[in-house]
């Protein structure tokens, strides 16, 4: 299962033959729903295209101008999902999308330098990680981690990273005895061929199929973002590395300059003013349910100060809610009056409320 992406990490080009070439179906996702897809499931001697495993997504790329769709794993194999067609035997020039590589490439060290680096210092192991689009986690099997601990973990990962920590690959038989010394989760049944296992100098190793970056220089720096509860009392640690970490700080910037508008204030100022303006908008919402409430008893008494007192009683209100026009109802109080009373924008969603004689309310009720 070690392919040749997995040798030469930073390759971005092959020259490769295809071995098989057939008709299949792919699921795919367009705008968050998933349908069948018509392609060809293909298959070379080589790839220079990392397939979907170990907790890192697959690759993307081209193979001779045809778009990759896929890339998974089935067995000693690398099958590849194209939109068209190649001739089997035909050589062929397969390209992969190095900027998604390289970021995986990035993230990945990365989780294998913050779980090494945590199980080292606190004794806490990691059960699971994720590869997000944007933000990753690593799952730790500790109830809670506190900030200061959050610190010192960033700190010694991010001097790993300035002190240019070399990264190598070794591969091993399947059955070499000094795979039991290593740190893993277990080997996927459908194992074939040699067992990689990637060290970061002096201070991991692990058996992984991933790519990865030959230097911890190369993932520049990581960034602790927060925790969260996971499942079985464990704890989710997010992160971002490498170039995602310029990538966050440039929306957080954004949305600074974007808050320092909205607020006419500095971003030294921007909690102070929320939660005033927080204070000020719960302040007001009380103002404005007393004074709806004052509009109903007023609405009320205008309805039965009426002579003679309709039998049938309609009202809307635009900035009303359900509490307002109960309030008219109580304040009403006749069983013998129809009162059909709405509230809530013209052209929207809104509330109906319909009171009176059980008779007439099962009339106008089902329309």
């Amino acid at each position: 299962m070690v392919f040749y992406c997995q040798r030469h990490s930073y390759e971005k080009t092959y020259t490769t033959k295809v071995v098989a070439c057939n008709p299949a179906k792919l699921d795919v996702v367009e705008n968050s729903k998933k349908k069948k897809v018509d392609c060809y499931e293909t298959t070379f001697e080589d790839t220079v295209m990392f397939p979907e495993g170990g907790g890192q997504p697959d690759d993307r790329g081209t193979v001779d101008g045809i778009p990759v769709l896929r890339i998974i794993r089935k067995g000693g194999d690398a099958v590849h999902y194209l939109e068209k067609p190649l001739e089997v035997g035909s050589l062929v020039t397969q390209e992969i999308d190095w900027i998604r590589r390289h970021d995986h490439m990035q993230q990945h060290t990365a989780q294998h330098l913050i779980t090494a680096i945590a199980d080292s210092i606190y004794g806490y192991a990691t059960t699971s990680w994720y590869l997000a689009e944007s933000v990753s986690y690593i799952e730790l099997d500790t109830e809670e981690i506190p900030d200061e601990e959050i610190s010192a973990v960033e700190d010694a990962v991010n001097q790993r990273i300035r002190d240019a920590t070399a990264v190598y690959v070794k591969e091993y038989d399947a059955s070499d005895t000094e795979l039991k010394e290593i740190r893993t989760r277990g080997l996927p049944d459908d194992v074939v061929g040699p067992v990689r296992v990637v060290t970061i100098q002096d201070v991991d190793a692990n058996m992984c199929c991933g790519t990865h970056v030959c230097n911890l220089a190369d993932i520049q720096a990581i960034k602790l973002l927060h925790t969260e509860k996971g499942k079985a009392n464990k704890t989710l640690l997010f992160f971002v590395a490498g170039a995602r970490v310029l990538r966050y700080l440039g929306e957080c910037v954004d949305r600074e300059r974007h808050m320092n508008t909205l607020l006419h204030s500095c971003p030294s100022d921007h909690l102070r003013l929320v939660e005033k303006k927080q204070k000020d908008l719960k302040s007001t919402l009380r103002s404005l349910k007393e004074a709806l409430k004052d509009l109903a008893v007023a609405e009320g008494q205008k309805f039965l100060a009426q002579d003679p007192r309709p039998k049938v009683y309609f009202h809307h209100r635009r900035d009303g809610d359900m509490n307002y026009l109960g309030a008219i109802i109580n304040e009403i109080n006749d069983e013998c009056v129809l009162k059909v009373l709405t509230a809530g924008e013209d052209n929207g969603p809104g509330s109906l409320l319909v009171h009176g004689p059980a008779s007439l309310v099962a009339q106008v009720g089902p329309g």
